[in-house]
């Protein structure tokens, strides 16, 4: 009888024990597991906000979840977890310069997993303002917790109503303004120009640059008043202090792009993540491509359109026109406090 106690004493001890373990084993997964799966969404929101789907629901309200039905697992657990994702109004904006290298900085940041924006210019606040703000937030990207919206549209930086509207959206936002050499840039503006206005190709560059034949600069004409961002700049800093913008130099942005990218990605408070390894130089465009990398599957350049070959233009103009832009220049650099050199 006494051993029989005595195994029966042994075996209640085991289960007590068995019963401890189990608890505590319990206990580790109510407290650890929902940890790590809400650090493993905010991972999956960084990395792979855009993958994010459209469904209307009964209410009338927008809501969206994950695609990918046939993804890999964390793309799966996406969909899954029913994140949703909302269109929120622009974060950061890319104001100009026309023909400076706004879409490929566009192009460039898109590769960050925490930025979205449109492909097409919105041009909201310079031809579209009558539309509203909640139809432009409606043409804006999915975005998920984490992430940013951008947007581009070049002639916001020299239209004259767009500041004090931008402000009107949000006084906070980031001001994005990739700028050029302003000859360079003229006659960029010129070729693309000739090559969509028929009027252009029955008069020279001369015959546009100078007043009726004279030595006169034609500051009428657009494509040189363009140059002129001293005096735009002016306008917007009514507005916004200098400490909301970032002056990206279109020649940097060509040869080393990375490091213009480094300075954007820091200026948005982002992880930088775009780095050299994401370029190439395309010697036959002139211009920097993008490497295959995790957001993009295979190596991409810009349009056909970008890198056209510019027309030769009399040395004699080229002198008058830097003349020309010369004090703007000089002016443009002590309000940035950029000597960009030209």
């Amino acid at each position: 009888m006494g051993r029989k106690l005595s195994f029966s004493h042994h075996h209640q001890i085991r289960l007590f024990l068995l019963v401890i373990l189990s608890s505590l084993v319990y206990i580790i997964y109510l407290f650890a597991v929902p940890n790590f799966i809400t650090s493993f969404k905010i991972e999956l929101r960084h990395s792979y906000g855009s993958l994010v789907g459209h469904t209307d629901s009964t209410d009338g309200s927008e809501k969206h979840t994950p695609l990918q039905r046939n993804a890999s697992p964390k793309y799966k657990f996406l969909r899954d977890e029913n994140l949703q994702a909302s269109r929120h109004l622009p974060d950061a904006l890319i104001i100009g310069v026309k023909k400076s290298g706004t879409r490929a900085l566009l192009e460039f940041i898109k590769l960050h997993p925490n930025v979205q924006a449109p492909s097409s210019e919105m041009h909201f606040f310079d031809k579209n303002y009558v539309r509203g703000l909640s139809w432009y937030r409606n043409q804006m990207p999915l975005t998920l917790e984490g992430q940013m919206t951008m947007e581009k549209t070049p002639s916001y930086f020299v239209t004259k109503r767009v500041p004090s509207r931008v402000k009107k959206m949000n006084p906070y936002v980031k001001l994005i303004v990739v700028v050029r050499d302003p000859v360079t840039r003229a006659i960029s503006d010129y070729t693309q120009s000739s090559s969509k206005k028929p009027e252009y190709l029955r008069k020279s560059f001369a015959d546009l640059f100078y007043i009726n034949g004279t030595n006169v600069v034609n500051t009428r004409w657009g494509i040189v008043r363009i140059g002129l961002y001293a005096r735009y700049l002016d306008t917007w800093l009514k507005y916004f202090p200098l400490s909301q913008f970032i002056f990206i130099s279109g020649e940097t942005l060509i040869v080393d792009p990375a490091a213009e990218m480094k300075r954007l990605q820091d200026f948005l408070g982002l992880k930088v993540i775009i780095t050299e390894k994401h370029f190439y130089f395309n010697t036959t465009k002139g211009f920097p491509c993008l490497m295959k990398s995790e957001t993009l599957a295979s190596p991409h350049c810009l349009g056909k359109n970008k890198g056209r070959i510019h027309p030769k233009i009399d040395e004699s103009i080229l002198d008058r026109l830097t003349q020309f832009y010369r004090p703007f220049n000089l002016k443009f650099y002590q309000m940035t406090g950029i000597d960009f050199g030209w």
